[in-house]
Formats: structure tokens, C-alpha cells, sequence
């Protein structure tokens, strides 16, 4: 998908770190929504630093528009630190809960198809149950389409969680970039 400027949308993945306030969160998501971006997922949690959140969300645009947004997060005063890790080398997950509807026959049916995607049944009962996914955003839409299959009753998901790969320095560079700036 392009723009007007002939730049193209994709999505990209940008992780903030807030501090534990009332209405920080409020304030970066209505940055984003006066630029007309759409978050696509939006996860926020505890960091490794007391007081600290960490914030990772998915947006769509252009390369442009989201420098822009993530310069003027900086401007945000609780926010800390901003890291648009779309082209870093980075491990990206999700997680979802799905209720399936089960009888005796699609119960066993259902568990294999659990298996060989390696995820986890967390809950049964006479006629569902509930299983856990955490992957890649393709693979829980793969296993969700096998599953739509039968009745899916129930589900959630919880947006992306992200981590750059490798050891971080104090900058927030990762070793393998910090050795690449020392050749």
C-alpha cells in the first residue's frame, strides 16, 4: 500500500518505555490517533525497572510518518525511551486463548492439532476447550484457521510483545550492532 507521496505502509513494531503514571498511556495513544494512525495491537506491562513500563505497539505507515511519531514521543515527558525495532533483528510474540467447542469425536482431532503446533490445552470441560497459543503473529492466524474449523466459541489475544535479539548496552544498541560501529 502506498501513500500519496508514493512511499509505501507497512507495519511497523515501536516499543516506549513510560513512567507508571496516571494518563501516560492516554497521552501516547492520542499522539498516534491525532496523526490518523491505526494501532493494530497495543501491549503495555511491567519493565525490569521499578516505576518503568513497557509499552510495544503496532502501527501502520510510512517510514516518515512514524519517525515523526516516535520524535515527538520523546517530547512526551513520562517517556523515557523510544525504540522503533521494525528493522532490527528482534523476537516477536503473541499470545491468544481460544474456547472450541468439542464433542467426543473433535476432541482428540483438536488435541493433535495442538500438538503439532506445539501449543497447550489450559482448560476442559464436557464440551470445550480452552487452549493456549504463543508465536508469531502468522503462526497463531495459521493455527486459528485450522481451528475455525470446528466452533470457535471464545477468543483473545493479546497484541505483539517485542524484544530486540542479542545483549543491549547502556545507548540501548544490541552487541552485535555495538561490535559493527567498533569495526
Amino acid at each position: 500500500m502506498s501513500n500519496s507521496n508514493g512511499s509505501s505502509f507497512h507495519k511497523h513494531t515501536v516499543i516506549a518505555w513510560l513512567e507508571d503514571k496516571p494518563g501516560v498511556l492516554n497521552r501516547v495513544v492520542s499522539l498516534f490517533r491525532r496523526r490518523n494512525f491505526n494501532i493494530e495491537s497495543l501491549t503495555v506491562g511491567h519493565s525490569e525497572t521499578p516505576g518503568i513500563s513497557r509499552l510495544t505497539f503496532v502501527v501502520n505507515g510510512d517510514d516518515r510518518m512514524v519517525d515523526q511519531a516516535v520524535k515527538q514521543l520523546y517530547k512526551l515527558v513520562n517517556v523515557t525511551r523510544v525504540e522503533d525495532i521494525t528493522n532490527k533483528p528482534a523476537v516477536i510474540r503473541e499470545m491468544a486463548l481460544i474456547r472450541v467447542k468439542v464433542d467426543g469425536q473433535t476432541r482428540a482431532e483438536i488435541m493433535q492439532i495442538v500438538d503439532i503446533y506445539r501449543q497447550q490445552i489450559v482448560d476442559v470441560s464436557l464440551d470445550a476447550v480452552v487452549i493456549q497459543a504463543v508465536g508469531t503473529e502468522e503462526r497463531i492466524n495459521s493455527l486459528i484457521e485450522l481451528l475455525s474449523n470446528y466452533p470457535i466459541l471464545e477468543m483473545v489475544r493479546t497484541g505483539a510483545v517485542a524484544m530486540t535479539r542479542g545483549h543491549v548496552g547502556r545507548n540501548g544498541s544490541t552487541a552485535h550492532q555495538q561490535r559493527r560501529t567498533a569495526l
